[in-house]
């Protein structure tokens, strides 16, 4: 297989940018697939991942509108795994035909269903006005996501953006985040490489352990067969970027980095660069590659 390469024919250097973590309304994002190929094209960025949670739905065609307009994009994943803490596992260059993976996904879509109903009751405990009806209306494919259940609150007026309604009712330990039935993150680790992909852990920051124990969580799943951590992401200040870079390099660990870029679900996210700073050099994906 030929990747291409950050060197340019005459040995000029060309600087190329990448997002590995990106949302498309296959899951809770606001574009298509399509669109957010495009969005990269019109930021610069030479490669993307399409990383949807716990759905490949609309990875074809993403690689389509990537083939067509000259951006390469990587088959991803970001599975919801079980666990203490938040905790969320992306794969890359995953087999989007493998069975495995496909019967695994029809039974999160189940799992998925039930947990919406008891995250609307709970928000209705809480006081809010919302129905299951008027969250599915902003997922067009039927993909109802805690982005979902924010977007309503906001758009109702009981939250100021996404993020409040997400951080104040959703997030894990909230009255309104309920604890679906999900893969383990050894299962989705094992998974991923079973259908040829690469494992990272996402955001470790969001795990709300210390740093300590995340460098033991880590150790932990790397004994399962991760490949790495996100080492680039919008929340992360200079100083932590360095430190969960610091962290891969200590315990043997690649690096990925990306936005979390949701569109409309999370405007003040963009494509690339985050709030507006960030860059992540193709060469992290240069380094992915040679894992595979």
């Amino acid at each position: 297989m030929c990747f291409m390469s950050d060197k340019m024919v005459g040995g000029d250097t060309m600087e190329r940018y990448i997002d590995l973590h990106t949302h498309s309304l296959k899951s809770d994002g606001s574009m298509t697939p399509a669109e957010v190929v495009r969005e990269a094209k019109k930021a610069g960025l030479s490669a993307i991942a399409l990383s949807d949670h716990d759905t490949i739905d609309g990875i074809r065609e993403a690689m389509e509108e990537g083939e067509r307009i000259g951006v390469e994009v990587v088959p991803a994943i970001e599975f919801s795994v079980k666990s203490e803490t938040e905790t969320h596992i992306l794969g890359y260059y995953i087999d989007i035909e493998n069975s495995d993976l496909l019967r695994t996904l029809e039974e999160v879509v189940d799992l998925r269903i039930a947990r919406n109903h008891v995250t609307c009751q709970r928000l209705n405990e809480l006081g809010f006005d919302i129905t299951l009806e008027e969250v599915r209306a902003l997922a067009p494919n039927n993909f109802v996501g805690r982005a979902h259940f924010a977007r309503v609150l906001m758009d109702k007026g009981y939250t100021k953006s996404v993020k409040e309604g997400f951080d104040k009712y959703m997030s894990a330990g909230q009255y309104a985040y309920c604890e679906q039935q999900r893969l383990s993150a050894k299962e989705a680790i094992e998974l991923i490489k079973s259908c040829g992909g690469v494992s990272f852990l996402a955001h470790p920051h969001l795990t709300k352990l210390g740093d300590e124990k995340i460098k033991e969580f880590l150790i932990e799943l790397k004994g399962y067969g991760l490949n790495g951590l996100e080492g680039y992401y919008t929340d992360y200040t200079p100083e932590m970027q360095q430190k969960y870079q610091s962290m891969a390099k200590e315990l043997g660990l690649m690096i990925s980095g990306g936005t979390d870029f949701h569109a409309k679900m999370k405007p003040h996210i963009s494509i690339g660069t985050g709030l507006g700073n960030m860059k992540i050099p193709y060469s992290v994906l240069e380094n992915i590659k040679k894992a595979l």
